[in-house]
């Protein structure tokens, strides 16, 4: 009789422990209820000291059943806390994280967007309502998008982590991947520019309307590119490439209205929009994976792109070298006329990224190139992105007249090899300064200050100054422009 309840009993664990075996890990964590996870560790209890436990409770079955309960509610009673206290929930509030909880929530949501804050910072006060405004629209999308904030200076740990390295900082983590926003961050614009995050890699348009509704929506934020024509699985591969820097979709029915409006004649024609510098390019083949890749890439830029600390970040995923040129002030008659040329090289020349800088509007950075107020301007240089540029011998300045043809002068020598190569000199130090901000600089020289006058308290011997030699020092104090590159720190970090 007792082999046939041992029998019996044997059984039905086995059953649970298979019951529980087939569920999905993620969906227990979220909803097991306290009654399943007993049965649960009574039929995995069952399973491990099974042979051995019968031994010990050769009595009648309700003094087993006893002791298993004893041994379950041991195990599972500190486990249900732990298990209630990650049931995050949508419910169009922004979640307050901390180090307990943090690598719960991004591993639970597909989306969620993490506002790195401090509560001194002044920015960060004026970030928190537009959050509290973006939160419920983002999570009634179809596939939701959550908002989080955490206390960055609190939890520094995290900080180190996730290289915060300003306040606010802001990543979309996207299946637990962290990815750095420099988007907008009033609510409405906001909500706008992540949606794309969650859109499809190409979205199909069936009309003009669909056309107009789906160019509207994705804003001026990023490049958007129409394939008129194009077949969906041409575009796709490319798409999922490069989806985090630009909208992709195919139009199936367009008018010729519509056409024109594109300025394109013969489909299939991939367009490429620039919405903030209202520019466009078209490709009309052929569409093949390098061919697409190439312009998709190529198009991701302007085909003249003006130099700010914003635009720079633009760069730094593109290996073109980079033909710059400097003008006294970038607003004048004068430089829109030769930025009009300039536009006709760069279409010409797509193995180039072209770019321009003011004097006027950024200083710092025009001197790193060796330009002054009594340089002559306007003055052309092709710089690698890092910290090395060339000067093209015969063209080290445009004169007035037929500009169009020292340009192409210019690429021409260039490409002969006929350059001096240069690097940054001593003025890139007010460049940096000019992107950390003077606050920033103020207060890395008082810690600099506090650690050398900590470091000199209680030696006995004097300091001695001047042991290194002054080129070693230059040397080691030296910022190249690539760490410019990598910086991302915007003016809402200036805290």
């Amino acid at each position: 009789m007792m082999a046939a309840w041992r029998w019996k009993q044997q059984n039905k664990m086995t059953a649970t422990v298979r019951l529980y075996e087939a569920q999905d890990l993620r969906a227990d964590v979220a909803s097991l209820e306290w009654v399943a996870g007993l049965s649960t560790v009574f039929g995995l209890i069952h399973v491990i000291i099974g042979p051995k436990f019968h031994c010990f409770v050769s009595g009648s079955s309700s003094k087993m059943s006893s002791v298993l309960l004893i041994l379950a509610l041991c195990i599972v009673s500190p486990l249900v806390p732990s298990i209630s206290s990650h049931g995050f929930k949508v419910d169009g509030k922004v979640l307050v994280l901390d180090e307990s909880n943090f690598e719960a929530a991004i591993s639970s949501f597909d989306f969620i967007f993490v506002d790195f804050y401090a509560p001194w910072c002044g920015h960060c006060k004026r970030l928190s309502p537009e959050l509290d405004k973006a939160a419920p629209m983002l999570s009634g999308l179809k596939k939701p998008i959550v908002i989080a904030k955490i206390d960055a200076e609190k939890y520094s740990r995290l900080a180190r982590k996730y290289e915060i390295d300003g306040y606010p900082t802001l990543k979309i983590f996207m299946h637990g991947v962290p990815t750095e926003y420099y988007g907008p961050r009033k609510a409405d614009k906001l909500v706008r520019y992540l949606k794309k995050f969650v859109a499809p890699d190409v979205t199909v348009l069936e009309s003009d309307s669909g056309i107009t509704e789906f160019v509207e929506e994705a804003g001026t934020s990023f490049p958007i590119f129409i394939g008129f024509g194009v077949d969906e699985s041409a575009l796709s591969k490319v798409a999922i490439k490069f989806k985090k820097k630009a909208w992709f979709s195919v139009a199936k029915d367009f008018s010729e209205k519509t056409m024109s409006f594109y300025d394109f004649d013969k489909a299939p024609a991939l367009v490429a929009i620039h919405p903030s510098f209202n520019e466009q390019n078209i490709f009309y083949g052929p569409f093949e994976d390098k061919f697409l890749e190439e312009f998709v890439q190529q198009s991701l830029l302007p085909l003249i792109l003006p130099i700010s600390p914003e635009s720079l970040k633009l760069l730094k995923d593109d290996d073109r070298k980079i033909a710059l040129t400097v003008f006294e002030d970038e607003t004048s008659y004068e430089s829109k006329e030769f930025i009009k040329l300039l536009r006709g090289a760069a279409s010409a020349n797509r193995d180039f990224i072209f770019a321009y800088v003011g004097f006027n509007q950024w200083q710092d950075f025009a001197e790193a190139f060796e330009v002054d107020r009594k340089t002559p301007l306007p003055k052309m240089v092709v710089w690698d992105g890092n910290e090395v540029y060339f000067s093209v011998i015969g063209s080290e300045k445009i004169e007035s007249g037929d500009q169009g043809s020292q340009i192409t002068l210019f690429l021409e020598r260039y490409k002969d090899g006929k350059t001096i190569e240069k690097t940054f000199g001593p003025s890139f130090f007010g460049y940096i300064t000019s992107l950390l901000g003077m606050r920033t600089l103020y207060i890395v020289v008082f810690l600099v200050a506090v650690m050398f006058l900590i470091a000199t308290i209680g030696k006995e011997e004097p300091l001695v100054v001047g042991g290194r030699d002054r080129s070693e020092l230059a040397a080691s104090g030296s910022t190249s422009v690539a760490d410019s590159r990598e910086e991302r720190v915007s003016a809402e970090k200036e805290d």
